[in-house]
């Protein structure tokens, strides 16, 4: 048994990190310091955008009306997609109440943040998607306040889909500004006057650093990086979907890997010499971002038996991982980590990209071994509550002021000491040795 290594990356996804750090952590200060002002000035400097932050719903109503109607109704669909997905995953926890011990009953409910951040990148791409999934599974969850944000498209504003598809998902505010600074106004509330209980979103490397930092002061999605996929293919693959498809990723950006974890030398082969014809025939801006990811971070990993698939499938923990192989069961069954599972030669990440429901903001650089994606759940918090009656009190104080004391917090078995004794004036109990130290 062995894993074989036909193609190996020359770069990891932590090679651009270094740079991003000092450079956000340098702009995170100065908006700290100055605020709206440093925004406004960030937006100029890198962006060319000197209008209005927060546009004004009067304007996305005008620039809604601009949008071909087919293109409404693809966004539409879309959308609705993903709400259908988001309201699903809603009612799949509950709220409850049980009584653990007699006079003891504890619940929990379920509360959406008031605010979330959504940011949505226009860079190489305009990603229309990003903003739909995003903001419609916030307002699933019942998010009373939902802000986005994008980069000024070409100094036009927010790229005209883009807001379209922020309408229709349902943003209560939008604001033009991308990166950083979108980041930062969102956690800190400018603007809005309303501070992000969590931010969430794709991005490029700066914005993913301005999330993992400010992460505390607000919630975040998930520690993104580069976008990444992984193909398993076995001998009944067929070696040309397998190559668009890794294609299909690597499009993403100069620094997303793709990678094939495979049983077949033939396959692999055949894979390996398509994918740079598929590069080559694509237009120069795909071309330039999936033939710089495909040279510097594409992996094709050779396996013995499936079982070492699975073995190094979980390793690398891939963002999208798509299997193209019989006995799709099987792999459903044991594969554990991924952000996103595409099971069948039918299905494609970009179907999950775009159109097909759950969520394409996904756990990236291995974090899909302890994390899932972007969901309904993320908004909401699972808050927990408990109520007792004073003879579920006798019991439990009693308990409660031994282990405490055993543990040396006086304190706090003296909380429990103080209820016995109201309670039951005229019971002695054993509550342990108090402490001396």
């Amino acid at each position: 048994m062995a894993t074989t290594y036909l193609k190996k990356a020359a770069k990891t996804p932590e090679s651009e990190t270094g740079t991003a750090q000092a450079v956000v952590a340098e702009m995170l200060a100065e908006i700290r310091a100055q605020g709206e002002a440093a925004v406004r000035a960030y937006a100029e400097r890198l962006d060319k955008w000197t209008g209005e932050i927060v546009v004004p719903r009067a304007e996305i109503e005008r620039r809604a009306r601009e949008v071909p109607a087919s293109v409404r109704r693809d966004i539409e669909f879309a959308t609705e997609q993903v709400r259908r997905f988001a309201l699903a995953q809603a009612q799949s926890i509950r709220e409850f109440a049980v009584e653990l011990h007699p006079g003891v009953t504890a619940g929990q409910r379920l509360l959406p943040v008031n605010v979330a951040g959504c940011y949505v990148p226009t860079g190489r791409y305009a990603h229309i998607a990003s903003a739909y999934m995003s903001v419609a599974t916030a307002k699933a969850a019942g998010v009373p306040t939902v802000v986005a944000c994008s980069t000024p498209y070409k100094g036009q504003g927010i790229h005209p889909y883009v807001l379209y598809a922020m309408k229709v998902a349902g943003a209560d505010v939008v604001m033009t500004l991308g990166g950083v600074q979108a980041v930062a106004a969102m956690a800190y509330g400018l603007f809005t006057g309303k501070p992000a209980d969590i931010i969430v979103g794709p991005g490029n490397k700066f914005v993913a650093e301005a999330k993992r930092m400010l992460f505390g002061q607000v919630g975040i999605d998930v520690f993104a990086g580069p976008s990444e996929v992984a193909v398993i293919a076995d001998d009944a693959a067929d070696p040309a979907i397998v190559a668009s498809d890794l294609v299909g990723q690597a499009e993403h950006g100069h620094e997303s890997p793709a990678w094939l974890f495979t049983t077949s030398r033939a396959l692999a082969d055949q894979v390996m010499t398509l994918v740079p014809r598929l590069i080559e025939a694509l237009p120069p801006t795909a071309r330039d971002a999936a033939g710089a990811a495909w040279r510097d971070y594409g992996e094709v990993i050779l396996c013995d038996t499936r079982a070492e698939v699975v073995g190094v499938s979980d390793r690398y923990a891939s963002e999208h991982l798509e299997v193209h192989a019989r006995d799709l069961d099987w792999w459903l069954a044991h594969l554990t980590c991924y952000g996103s599972l595409f099971l069948g030669e039918e299905t494609t990440v970009a179907f999950g990209d775009k159109t097909s429901g759950p969520n394409h903001i996904l756990p990236t650089k291995g974090a899909a071994r302890y994390s899932g994606g972007l969901s309904v759940h993320k908004f909401m918090k699972t808050l927990t509550w408990q109520r007792m009656t004073r003879a579920a009190a006798r019991e439990l104080g009693q308990v409660t002021a031994r282990i405490s004391r055993l543990e040396g917090m006086e304190a706090h078995a003296r909380t429990a000491d103080d209820r016995l004794r109201k309670y039951f004036p005229d019971e002695a109990f054993d509550r342990g040795e108090p402490v001396r130290a």
